[in-house]
């Protein structure tokens, strides 16, 4: 089979791809223009992407294409109705990334709660070598022990951020569309009683738009509130308005509506606040995040060959 990798700067340039190799031959783009990607369709039957939009009119000039490999858990870049339609398989990985994601949404969590940069600012710049006071204890900071987390999505991610926060002693509340655990709750309670909410839903008609202005006026305790699931799953400029105004006491997000941001981006004006952790899309991808997914694709691969239904998310 001709294996093609459509964009690999967005996947990872540390990334050793040959394992790919022994499904058939290989081809390796660093990236792909909407134009290229569907010049480089003609021939290919295994389709490796991750940020690559698929649509039917891309597919439909995709005569050889067998095989879908997105390298994320996310799909909705890629048309899997016209994919169920023709017959082309559509693979995702699942779990790859939980550690890698919990992780960065507590390091947002203690760093935005213990105003890090502000702290470290001060001597690093010198500031605090020309001092007579021993301390600097402004901006006040706070324990996350004896705290609320609200966890909106509640799946492999979601409860292993919920897992951290209570050896940190918060009480964790959650939030599913099928509550399964004696956490869960709605939403609105668990708007109202958090002290830090952290996103980790998948982007779909539900939950497109969850949080919005009327959401963030029910949040009482002026909270956290941490986005690493997608960013169109909360109304951008609504969360820097609340920001602004005080209703909520720090923001930390990972994924935005469009990537990179541009300059005319709600988030761009506050970027710099003290109050504002902001980082490029990088939660899922630690070193070790990508090599499972790697392996996890090869994985899917192989079974796909041996006419298995592996992570396939076209049969849903």
């Amino acid at each position: 089979m001709n294996v093609t990798v459509f964009d690999k700067a967005s996947i990872g340039m540390d990334l050793d791809y040959s394992p790919l190799s022994a499904y058939g031959k290989l081809t390796v783009y660093e990236t792909s223009t909407p134009d290229e990607v569907k010049a480089r369709l003609d021939g290919c039957e295994v389709a490796v992407i991750n940020k690559v939009k698929l649509s039917a009119e891309v597919l439909s000039s995709a005569d050889a294409l067998k095989l879908i490999c997105i390298f994320a858990t996310g799909y909705d870049n890629i048309d899997v109705a016209y994919c169920r339609e023709h017959g082309i398989a559509v693979c995702n990985v699942v779990g790859y990334s939980t550690e890698s994601v919990a992780q960065l949404t507590i390091a947002m969590a203690l760093s935005l709660c213990s105003y890090l940069p502000t702290y470290t600012a001060a001597t690093a710049s010198g500031w605090y070598s020309h001092q007579s006071s021993p301390n600097l204890l402004v901006p006040v900071y706070h324990e996350l022990c004896g705290k609320t987390w609200g966890i909106i999505g509640y799946g492999n991610i979601g409860k292993k951020v919920a897992q951290i926060a209570r050896a940190f002693g918060c009480r964790v509340l959650a939030y599913k569309r099928c509550p399964d655990s004696p956490e869960c709750t709605d939403l609105e309670t668990l708007l109202r009683k958090s002290d830090v909410i952290s996103l980790h839903t998948p982007l779909n008609e539900q939950s497109r738009g969850m949080i919005g202005s009327e959401q963030l006026c029910m949040m009482d305790k002026k909270p956290i509130v941490i986005n690493v699931a997608r960013g169109a799953v909360w109304d951008e400029a609504a969360v820097a308005q609340a920001l602004i105004a005080g209703k909520i006491s720090g923001l930390g997000c990972d994924v935005f509506s469009t990537e990179p941001f541009p300059t005319e981006h709600p988030f761009f004006e506050i970027k710099d606040r003290p109050d504002v952790c902001l980082t490029p899309h990088m939660a899922w991808a630690s070193f070790e995040a990508r090599e499972r997914c790697l392996d996890e694709i090869c994985q899917n691969i192989d079974a796909f060959q041996k006419g298995e239904q592996r992570n396939r998310v076209d049969l849903k």
